[in-house]
């Protein structure tokens, strides 16, 4: 399934400056049911975002007017615990288009790349410059630009690079999961198959 091409995103930020967020604080077991990507964005960080009466938490930052934006700002160790892919599905349907944490689960990672969601992982001391410039005014913007793998503090002009896969950047330029990508080359595999003695 194909999903938005990424190539340079300018936005303000969401902070969550917890460590150790797993994929069930992600996106509770209850709610894995569905097989369609659709609808999970609801349920993002349900039991944080809700009581048991389904009323908002007012303290937790999803349901605070102040904070939004397409890039999520996790603490360190984002996405642990299960393989589920449901985690990063909630996270893209909720409109978020990257995270940027210190550290990532390698599972976690993948299935935002597979998704569309760009996992950017700064240093330690990048990432509390992030929260500081959040903290100071909700408002200031960020950019991300996957071409040249920086992301940047618009504010101070402070940048710093990140690492990706070559396959999984040209993916996401492109707006290609691992199907669209095979499908792009159809005709190359069928020109190779037919040279290719069996």
């Amino acid at each position: 399934m194909a999903y938005d091409k990424f190539d340079i995103l300018k936005t303000t930020a969401v902070p969550l400056p917890i460590e150790n967020v797993d994929t069930d604080q992600i996106i509770p077991a209850r709610f894995l049911k569905a097989t369609e990507r659709k609808g999970f964005g609801d349920n993002l960080f349900r039991d944080w975002r809700y009581n048991q009466d389904n009323t908002p938490k007012k303290d937790f930052v999803l349901n605070n007017p102040k904070y939004s934006g397409k890039i999520l700002v996790g603490g360190k160790n984002f996405g642990s615990g299960s393989s589920r892919e449901h985690a990063a599905w909630s996270v893209y349907d909720y409109g978020f288009r990257c995270v940027i944490s210190s550290f990532f689960a390698d599972i976690f990672r993948g299935n935002c790349l597979n998704i569309g969601v760009l996992p950017v992982q700064v240093s330690a001391g990048f990432l509390q410059k992030i929260f500081t410039a959040i903290e100071a005014d909700p408002k200031t913007e960020f950019e991300v630009s996957l071409p040249e793998q920086k992301v940047t503090i618009l504010a101070t002009g402070e940048s710093e690079n990140f690492d990706i896969n070559d396959y999984k950047k040209g993916n996401m330029t492109n707006g290609f999961d691992d199907i669209d990508y095979l499908l792009n080359i159809k005709k190359d595999i069928g020109e190779f198959a037919k040279s290719t003695p069996l």
